[in-house]
């Protein structure tokens, strides 16, 4: 393969065809083919599984774990360390190969389930089983395609595992269609078949996650955030795994150390069982692009639970904490087991040595507003709707990102009518959570339902509001799309909500890379997907 690498697996790939040279993202080559190669034994793994399942066993729970990390963690901006990437390839062999010995029909198994190799030989197998492998373009769009939202559906699936919550249904399908994606036989229409039963399998992840998620937490409620600062020593924790949130602030408890919460961490904060920590102080900065001045002026050290991670700076890498999927050469990482207590003591010494964080703005902005929240406050919407205060919903849901053409979802946010609410989740708040927008009748006409994975929480909005209103389709509510995404997460969301039936979503600020013509045309006719354009004419076309 000419290139040193081939990635467009996330909106900001280099000239939107994708990264041949290093990423955007700032991984380099080798990490690249290496991510490529553990996808590859990922698969491989997945093909043993699968089979094994057909033949009527039962696959462990650690599997299931594994194959949900691997994917994680080549999630864009997850993790850039060789040397963790290569530890999970040969783990991953290892495992593959002692449940291969299990299989008893090895003959309707792809090649790929007996692929063999030496860590010596990771980056030279790597080239020749990343994207390009595939051939034709419409075929490996849609793997692809498949594979993205595989990896949104496994980073929430593995946030459910840390809260003890398994879906062994959700695990083997996770699986079954990893393993497809090897399979030749498969044509155009079963591949498009398998991408909607993606979109089916991300609504029961996101539902899944959320039962976690309030389970062990509460129903996120309307809460007023912080974003000033306090004198006090604090740890910055980003990414959006709760429960590492949870035992960091356990084990913060009357140390003298603060807690802010960073980019899609902001969310927690609404949680009631959150509240009730003294030090948990508010929320430090903005979205994950930020990184590099906000976390140089918070002064403490950061913990990244998950992505997105910009490569550091010199002056705060030393500062800079992984755990779980994440990674970072020359960045310390603290894991455990699933389940079991993970010792955050070293950052915590570190941030009493550390000088309190420099305030870069104050005040508080309102969150809260997901599915509980909102049908409680049903009656109130429903009669803003009917008497004509509240015309239109946007779900402006998704993701953020560094690109000057991201200005758009401000501007379109401000320009808004101020009739219209803005339903969002994830950190494309972050373009306009921080406005002055004002209210309808008491309700923000920004109601933030929380992280990515609470898009959910908007699906559960939407279908709500379809009963209250006797209607018999979702798309004939007063309710817009335009989102924004970056990565693969955003991914599983669109699929999940072209399975519940939602049409006409703008997407931007581009349309993905990996999307062939043919695929693209796919979408259009049946979902009537679209790009955006400028402010002015979208708004047109949203009010026509």
């Amino acid at each position: 393969m000419e290139n040193k690498m081939f990635c467009y697996q996330c909106q900001e790939t280099a000239g939107c065809t994708g990264c041949t040279q290093a990423g955007v993202c700032g991984k380099t080559p080798e990490v690249a083919g290496l991510q490529d190669l553990l996808i590859y034994a990922t698969k491989s793994l997945c093909s043993v599984t699968t089979e094994l399942r057909a033949e009527g066993a039962e696959i462990p729970a650690h599997v299931n774990h594994i194959v949900s990390k691997n994917l994680f963690a080549t999630i864009t901006n997850a993790n850039f360390d060789k040397e963790s990437i290569t530890d999970k390839i040969k783990e991953t062999l290892s495992i593959k190969d002692e449940l291969l010995s299990k299989v008893k029909n090895k003959d309707v198994l792809p090649e790929a389930a007996f692929f063999k190799a030496e860590v010596s030989e990771y980056s030279e197998k790597a080239k020749n089983v990343g994207v390009l492998a595939t051939k034709d373009e419409d075929i490996r769009s849609l793997r692809e395609l498949i594979t993205y939202g595989l990896k949104g559906l496994a980073a929430y699936t593995k946030h459910a595992n840390a809260l003890l919550k398994d879906d062994p249904e959700l695990d083997a399908f996770l699986q079954r269609a990893l393993a497809a994606t090897l399979d030749d036989s498969l044509s155009i229409d079963d591949l498009v078949a398998l991408t909607l039963e993606c979109g089916k399998m991300g609504v029961q992840g996101m539902a899944d996650l959320d039962a976690a998620n309030t389970g062990a937490y509460g129903n996120p409620e309307i809460t007023e955030v912080n974003i000033g600062v306090r004198k006090n020593p604090g740890i910055l924790i980003s990414g959006h795994d709760l429960r590492d949130l949870e035992m960091l602030l356990e084990q913060t408890k009357g140390t003298g150390v603060d807690v802010y919460t960073h980019s899609e961490m902001l969310p927690a904060h609404y949680y009631p069982f959150f509240k009730k920590y003294d030090n948990f102080a508010g929320n430090y900065g903005n979205a994950w692009w930020k990184q590099p001045e906000e976390f140089e002026s918070f002064n403490g050290p950061i913990l990244m639970t998950t992505n997105c991670i910009v490569p550091p700076r010199a002056s705060y890498k030393d500062r800079l904490w992984t755990t779980g999927a994440t990674g970072y050469p020359g960045c310390r990482h603290i894991d455990a087991p699933y389940g079991e207590t993970k010792d955050f003591s070293p950052i915590i010494e570190q941030a009493k040595k550390c000088a309190s964080p420099k305030e870069i703005e104050t005040g508080t902005i309102v969150g809260g507003f997901a599915h509980e929240q909102v049908f409680a406050l049903a009656d109130k919407v429903v009669e803003a709707v009917k008497s004509g205060a509240i015309k239109k919903f946007f779900v402006m849901a998704g993701c953020d990102g560094r690109q000057k053409s991201r200005s758009y979802y401000t501007e379109f946010a401000k320009a808004l009518p101020k009739d219209a609410v803005i339903l969002t989740a994830g950190c494309a708040k972050y373009k306009y959570n921080k406005l002055d927008l004002g209210d309808i009748n008491g309700i923000p006409r920004v109601l933030d339902a929380g992280q990515c994975n609470d898009s959910y929480s908007l699906a559960l909005i939407a279908l709500k509001l379809k009963e209250v209103f006797g209607l018999d389709d979702v798309n004939e509510l007063p309710i817009a799309y335009n989102i924004a995404w970056y990565e693969q997460k955003a991914v599983i969301v669109l699929l999940a909500l072209l399975y519940l039936g939602v049409k006409n979503i703008h997407l931007g600020p581009t349309l993905p890379a990996f999307l062939s013509p043919n695929v693209v045309d796919v979408l259009v006719k049946n979902f009537g997907i679209a790009g955006i354009t400028n402010v002015e004419d979208d708004m047109k076309i949203f009010y026509a």
